[in-house]
């Protein structure tokens, strides 16, 4: 096999085309995977984990490729990002004050997409589309801009009530989802939850919540050639070796005939990437 690269993982990044463009970063080395598919490809666990933020070499990973410490003391890794409605940065008990003036004090956008099924979720306007293919959405649609992470979470919270917030990974790596007609659930939801908004409107200011009634539905094509009837996982924690021939991506996935892998989760992982 020719060995493409050596290095830490890190999630892919991804370009919006169609189909979508993907590129692995290994090490200090940026893999394109599109001309990879069809080819047999093998992932390589060294068995060293070094910490995404302050290199520190650790035996477990956590939160996606951060060392305990790191962890423990990154405002990243707090609760509050994947629950932005408890943030606490008001009440002066932020880890990183500074860090979240520029991740979280900033325009967030919260949107509708259709993963495997219609779903509501929140981004950074600088996430866009990022977010959304980072997802495997094959439609999305922004709905509302508001101030903060924080606004964004309150909103979700309301549209949790009427819609899903979260993703049957399964389901989507399946590549079973209907098409969804965004715009008309977009309408309901805003009607639905009109009275939640006038009320977070007037805690936070009239301007700080503001519709998107004139964007457009997103549309993503992945570059699958065959989805799997069953989706299994590989993990470098229990198998060191991940081979087999690259039949898509999408999402974060790695789509083998063999099985999937999900790289943003082993973020921070050593690995060797080789091609035959």
């Amino acid at each position: 096999m020719n060995v493409l690269a050596k290095g830490g993982l890190q999630k892919m990044r991804s370009d919006l085309q169609s189909p979508v463009q993907y590129h692995l970063p290994v090490g200090d080395d940026e893999i394109s995977m599109n001309p990879l598919i069809g080819k047999t490809l093998r992932l390589t666990f060294t068995g060293k984990i070094a910490c995404t933020y302050c290199s520190r070499p650790t035996k477990k990973s956590f939160n996606q490729g951060y060392c305990y410490p790191c962890f423990k003391k990154l405002a990243r890794c707090d609760s509050c990002i994947v629950s932005p409605e408890k943030c606490h940065f008001d009440q002066g008990t932020c880890r990183e004050p500074d860090w979240a003036e520029d991740h979280c004090m900033v325009e967030h956008i919260v949107y509708l997409s259709n993963t495997s099924g219609p779903k509501a979720g929140i981004t950074r306007s600088s996430q866009i589309p990022t977010r959304w293919i980072d997802q495997g959405a094959v439609q999305a649609l922004p709905i509302l801009s508001v101030q903060s992470r924080h606004q964004s979470g309150m909103v979700e919270q309301a549209l949790k009530n009427h819609v899903a917030d979260k993703t049957n990974w399964r389901a989507m790596l399946k590549g079973e989802v209907e098409t969804q007609d965004l715009v008309a659930l977009r309408d309901e939801l805003l009607a639905a939850i009109d009275a939640e908004l006038v009320k977070l409107s007037d805690a936070v200011g009239s301007d700080a919540i503001m519709p998107l009634t004139e964007a457009e539905a997103v549309d993503i094509d992945y570059p699958v050639t065959q989805y799997p009837q069953k989706v299994t996982s590989f993990n470098f924690d229990k198998d060191p070796n991940v081979e087999g021939v690259l039949q898509g991506i999408k999402g974060q996935y790695l789509i083998f005939d063999r099985g999937v892998i999900n790289i943003r989760k082993f973020t921070a992982y050593e690995v060797e990437v080789a091609v035959q």
